[in-house]
Order: structure tokens, then sequence, then C-alpha cells
């Protein structure tokens, strides 16, 4: 019976084996958001999305693509030469000589494929431990590199936070960064992923070393590395059209935007490059920082080295938009980012967020999305940066010492004013071709803080916070005369004319609605972007105008738009020192004239009404008790902004130049005092309809900084459901109901409890 039993158990059929099935990879540290794939209206999308790019002339061609690849060659060529020369000038035997070398790494925009016409190239030297930064780099190479007469443009900025050597070869810009590792021969295979190269090395070693590691980790952290690419390359555009591409500015830069997409593409794995741009907009409107993005878990090596952690560091937990780097020792990328600068940035994330909806309803075409911003229509206030130098060459070593401190003036214009005056730097330089002398001008926009009440009367002296800035631009190493800078007060209509595409300024009657105010009428009236909602706003504006002058209010002046030949520019005096600068100004006299006939401003100097003239000695020998005001006819409310230009003076009485009273703002007295009536913002309440986009900014404590925790405790996952929008062909995914939301942030918040507590 057993045996029977045996025999028909083994001739009875088996069961088929279970298939188990295998989890999906996780890409980062969380779970993905949707594991949806394009539509075919997604693919159709992203073909015009990929054409429009490719039209807009994102892609290099094939010749320019092998002139990079031959002068990195010969860079590489180059910097094996340097090594091999400083082996055998030091003693090293001849075997030692032979195998002296340096290794050239590529990182950034052309380590990631994402590179346009005429972009720089992130290189990165590695060489042996005895050949130096400080000696060796900035000293016999940069030699090296001044006698050929490929290189032009040659700059070392050795103290910068990571010491570069900037320069053109061949026309091809090159930052090169130099790390010496504790090797005595540098092999051409070095994996420099691997966390050995850190060994025995100093902090801005690891930083130059960081850029590389970061953008290896980066290509094996995203699902797809094509339409990371592509999505990557769309945004980086996108973010220089609407003016908030610039980490140097206290925006974000490379780096920062590659890191956001790649998280991006984590959280959708499956979707394709016009997915990934809507939900861009989509999952960063909504994010609640300063909760971190993290690619991956934040490792704590036993190298020493410190990592961003707002737990043991308190200086981290200060970051309000931290983007932490996915390699060893992982950093916070956004450091430089503002309470001003973050405001801006998610302004213009929510304006992307209604393109893209539109886009995806077939009302709108891609072009839409990069449009670009009218920053010199959005505000009614603006502070003029101008700096001066002797000659070009000093002028581009002073511009990069100055831009890389207006982050510093906008963070004391915050903390001076007590947040109430907010600033946005604009990351663009201006140069009034017509003028002679080497200079350029930089903009910063001003309003006060939304929501803020402002008693009439009210003012803001920063008067001290300017000198305070000037103070610290001065203090430049290489500092040589005839470097300047003057900081003035302008008006929108009295912007210069040569930062306007077309050389002029647009009349205002026929200028059009700003952003700002479309998105809010259109939040107030649910017009979203909808055609024809800019000129229901001017009607509506034209109504209201009316009703106005109906009811016997006093009708606002209208701004006159200057002719073309009448520059309103700000007139620079500059010295005729060593005789390398010539006079490229009119005269005080003249431009307060200008200044009169072209914006009508009543202008008091001192007692002076205004049909009192000034001479040019007027103009740059007032007295420090002097005030020049500037009175506003269109003022929303009454701010008064002043500040001083210490140190300013004749081009006749010292060799630092001067500025002479223009249309723009002022007039240059030595050590004067100006006191200007700064108008209300122009920009719209745009964030209005989300108020939890930066509702935890303000909080000090460790929870408010961590937000929804670490690792996986870190990432609003579950809270960001509610971006998988779907209904009218705007998404593919269901709809999650706000219960649901609130529940997971709850359980979010839960574990942060419990990760603090430990």
């Amino acid at each position: 019976m057993v045996g029977s039993d045996s025999l028909n158990s083994s001739l009875s059929p088996s069961p088929p084996p279970v298939e188990q099935k295998r989890p999906p990879k996780q890409w980062g540290v969380t779970r993905p958001l949707s594991l949806a794939g394009p539509s075919d209206a997604d693919i159709q999308r992203s073909r015009e999305l990929e054409k429009f790019l490719v039209d807009s002339g994102l892609y290099e061609s094939a010749e320019e693509a092998a002139k990079r690849e031959e002068v990195l060659g010969r860079l590489k060529q180059i910097v094996k030469n340097w090594v091999k020369d400083l082996t055998r000038l030091r003693g090293y035997t001849d075997q030692m000589v032979e195998d002296a070398n340096a290794v050239i790494f590529t990182f950034g925009s052309y380590r990631l494929g994402v590179h346009g016409p005429g972009a720089d190239i992130d290189t990165l030297c590695v060489g042996p431990s005895y050949v130096s930064r400080e000696e060796d780099f900035f000293y016999v190479l940069h030699n090296i590199l001044a006698e050929m007469e490929e290189v032009t443009e040659l700059q070392p900025v050795p103290d910068a936070h990571v010491p570069v050597m900037r320069f053109k070869f061949d026309g091809i810009s090159i930052d090169l960064l130099y790390a010496s590792i504790s090797l005595l021969v540098v092999p051409d295979d070095l994996d420099i992923s691997n966390i050995s190269v850190l060994y025995n090395i100093d902090e801005p070693t690891v930083r130059s070393l960081n850029g590389c590691r970061v953008a290896d980790q980066i290509l094996k952290l995203v699902p797809n590395v094509e339409n990371f690419r592509t999505t990557l390359r769309c945004l980086k555009f996108w973010a220089k059209r609407r003016g908030v591409y610039s980490n140097v500015t206290g925006f974000l830069g490379g780096v920062n935007w590659a890191l956001l997409v790649a998280r991006l593409c984590q959280f959708y794995p499956k979707a394709n490059p016009s997915m990934l741009v809507s939900r861009f907009f989509r999952v960063y409107t909504l994010w609640r920082w300063p909760n971190p993005v993290m690619l991956c878990e934040i490792e704590d090596d036993e190298l020493g080295f410190s990592v961003w952690d707002p737990r043991k560091n308190p200086w981290d937990r200060n970051h309000l938009m931290p983007i932490i780097t996915p390699a060893y020792p992982c950093m916070n990328s956004s450091y430089n980012v503002s309470a001003s600068t973050l405001r801006v940035m998610m302004e213009q994330f929510e304006f992307g967020k209604k393109i893209c909806e539109d886009i995806e309803l077939n009302k709108l075409q891609w072009g839409a999305l990069f449009e670009p911003y009218l920053f010199f229509e959005s505000y009614k206030n603006y502070l003029q940066v101008d700096i001066t130098a002797a000659d070009l060459d000093d002028l581009r070593a002073w511009r990069g010492w100055v831009e890389s401190r207006l982050r510093q003036l906008t963070l004391m214009i915050e903390r001076d004013t007590s947040g109430k005056l907010q600033c946005h730097p604009y990351p663009h330089d201006y140069v009034d071709s017509s003028k002679q002398c080497a200079h350029c001008a930089f903009f910063m926009g001003l309003q006060r803080k939304q929501g803020e009440v402002i008693q009439e009367g009210q003012q803001f002296d920063i008067r001290q916070t300017v000198d305070e800035f000037r103070h610290q631009i001065h203090s430049y190493l290489y500092w040589k005369p005839g470097m300047d800078i003057y900081v003035s007060h302008v008006r929108r209509k009295q912007i210069p004319s040569y930062v306007f595409p077309e050389g002029y300024r647009r009349s205002r009657h026929t200028r059009p609605v700003s952003q700002h105010q479309v998105d809010k009428m259109s939040s107030e009236g649910g017009e979203a972007c909808e055609p024809g909602s800019a000129e229901r706003a001017l009607k509506r504006k034209k109504e209201l105008d009316e009703s106005d002058l109906k009811e016997g209010r006093p009708q606002k002046s209208q701004s006159v738009s200057p002719q073309r030949q009448v520059s309103v520019s700000p007139e620079l005096i500059c010295s005729r020192s060593a005789g390398t600068l010539k006079d490229c100004c009119s005269t005080a006299s003249q431009t307060v004239e200008e200044k009169t006939a072209v914006d009508g401003s009543c202008l008091f100097m001192g007692g002076m009404t205004q049909e009192s003239p000034l001479t040019p000695g007027d103009a740059c020998t007032r007295s420090n008790a002097v005030d020049l005001q500037l009175v506003d006819r269109d003022k929303e409310f009454s701010i008064d902004l002043i500040k001083s230009n210490q140190g300013m003076h004749c081009a006749e009485n010292s060799d630092a130049g001067c500025v002479s009273s223009t249309s723009n703002s002022h007039c240059a007295s030595s050590g004067g005092n100006l006191g200007i009536n700064v108008e209300g913002p122009s920009l719209d309440k745009s964030r209005e309809s989300n108020p939890q986009l930066l509702s935890d900014n303000g909080r000090e404590n460790d929870a408010s900084v961590l937000g929804d925790g670490l690792r996986e405790k870190l990432e609003p996952n579950a809270g960001l459901a509610m971006v998988l929008k779907s209904g009218d062909g705007v998404g593919s995914e269901p709809v999650q109901k706000n219960q649901q939301v609130e529940s997971h942030i709850n359980c979010l918040n839960e574990k942060i409890d419990t990760w603090m507590d430990e």
C-alpha cells in the first residue's frame, strides 16, 4: 500500500510553482509616488518639447562637440607634462619622472550631458601628493598657461570657496580645479568615486573632488538617464529665462537643478520628459521647505568630515532650502538661498505649474512656459549697483568679486529691516555700450514683505547697511586703483534704457500686464492663464481709474517713456587715473536737467527747489548734511529708503571717480545721504492661495528644520500624493482625497517626533 500510494503520488501532476512578485526597485530613500508610464498624449507632448528644445538652440553641433574633445585632450597633455617637469625639478628618479601623471575629470553640465553651445567645461585636475595647489597649480601651471597663445582671459581665483582657475582655451571656456591626493603616482584609471581618494586631504581638496563624485552618483541614482537629461536641459533653460538660475546670487545653480530633477525621476521612474516637467512644478510647489531633498541616505564615514545634519550642526538648522549632495561628505548644495530668493523661486514654481496645467489641457504650447520674466516690470523700486574698473581685465575680476557678495547685501537688508524689506537680486549684469569706461551694473528689486502693514511715515534706514556692504566689497584682496562700486535707488520709470532688449523702454500705456498681476487676477477671478485675461485686466484698471476721477481722487501721473536719444542710464564720471579711463558721461547739471525733463519728479536738495540750477561742483561737493529727495507722485505708501555712498569722490578731487546726479535716482555728493520715497510693491500675492508653502520656515526648533524627518522621514512622500492630480485630462493617476493626505502627513510627523527623541 505504501508503495502504491507512493507511486500514485509520484504520478499525480504537481501544482505549478507560485511566482513570487519581486517588489519594484526603489530609487531613492522612499517609494515612488507613481509607477505610471506615459500615455499617447504624453508621448506626443514629449516629442513637441524635444523639438522646441532643439529649435531653441540648446544642443551643440557635432563640430563644437569634437572641438571640446580636442581641447580636453590637449589640456590632459599639458597637465601631464607639468607634473613630469615638477617631478624632474625636485630630484626624483627617472622612473618616478616617467610614471609621474595627472588626470583630468569633468563634472557639471558637461559630465551630466546637458551642456549647450558655448557652455564652459568644469574640469578637475587630480595630481600626486607632492604637487601643491598654492604654489604649483596657481603659480607654475598658471604661468605655463599664460604663455600659451591659445589661452585667453586667464583668471585665477585661489581664495574662492572652491579654488578655481578660469580661462578660455581656443575659445572654449574652462573652469579648472585642482586636487592633490595622497598618492605618489596617480593612475589613469583612478576611480574617483572610491572613498579612498579622500584619505589625508584637506577640506578645500574635498570640495574640489566633490563635484566629480556628485555627478557620477547622480547618473547612478536616476532610473532613466536620457529622460533625466532631457528634463534637466529643459528646466535649466526655464530657470535662466525666469531669472532663477544662479547659485552665487542666492538662487539655484546647475548642481542644484540636477539634484531636484534627479529626485523627481526617482518619484516617477517610468515618466517621460513631458510628464516629469509638469510634475516638477507640482511637487516642488507643495514641498514643505526646509524639508531636505536627498537622493540617498546620508553617509557618515569615519574619515571625520562634516556632513549635513541639523541634529548635530546648529548652523545647518538655518538652511532654508536644503538640497543634499549624494556623495560623501554629503553637503547642502543650496546654502546660499535666502528668504527673499526662496520667495521668488516659489512664485516662479507656481507660474510653471499653472502653465503646465494649461499645456496638458492643450490650451497652451511649450513656448509659453519659457516666456522671459519681466523683471523690470515687476517692481516699482530697485537698487542699482554700478561697478567700475580701470580696464576690462580688472573689471572681469572686480565683477566676479562683487557678484559673489551681492547675496550678502540681500541678507544684510533682510537682517536690518527685520525681513520687512525684501530684495530680489537679478542674476544678470548689464553694460551700457555707449560708455567708454569699463563698467557694468546689477539690479535688485525691492518691495515690502507681503502682508506687512506699513504705517504712514514709516522709514527703512539702510545707510549703515549699504556702508557695511561697501566696506566688505573694498576688502577685496586684489583691489586695484579704479575699482569702485556705487549703490543707488531707481524707480521703475527711471530704469536705464540699455537694460531693455530693444534699447529703449516701451511706453507704460502699452506695457503688457506683468505675469504677477495676471496670476493675481487669475487667482481672484478664476481666469487662470485664460486667453484675453491680460486685456480684461487692462480694461478693469481703466475702469477703476475712471471711477477714481469721478470720485474726485487725484489722478495718477502718467509715466512718460523716454525718447531713444535721451539716455536714462546712470552717468558715471570715471577718473583719468594713469591715463586709462575717459569721461563717459555728461556733466551733473545736464543730467539733473534730463531727469527733470524725463520723469517730472520733484527734486529737493538741501532746501533748493527744482528750479535751482546745479553745477557740477554742487553735485560733487555738497556736505554730509545734504539730502537729495525724490518724491514719487504715484506712491502707494511712504517708505524712506535712506542710504549713503560714502567714499565717493569727484574725479577732480581723487582717482576713484564719482557718480553724477542722473535721471536714475541721485546726485552723488562726497559722503552725502540720499532720502528716497520707496513705492509699494507691484508684485501680487501670487502664493496666497497656498499659504503653507513657506509656513514652516519661521520655526526655530529641530522639528521645523527637519520637517518630515530624515531619510524616509525627510521626504513628504505620502503628503505629495496630492500632486498626482487627474481629471479633465491633466494626469493619469487617481485623485487623492484631502483626508488621506492629512492622515499621511500626520503619520510622517509622528515619525519625526519618534526620530527626534532617539
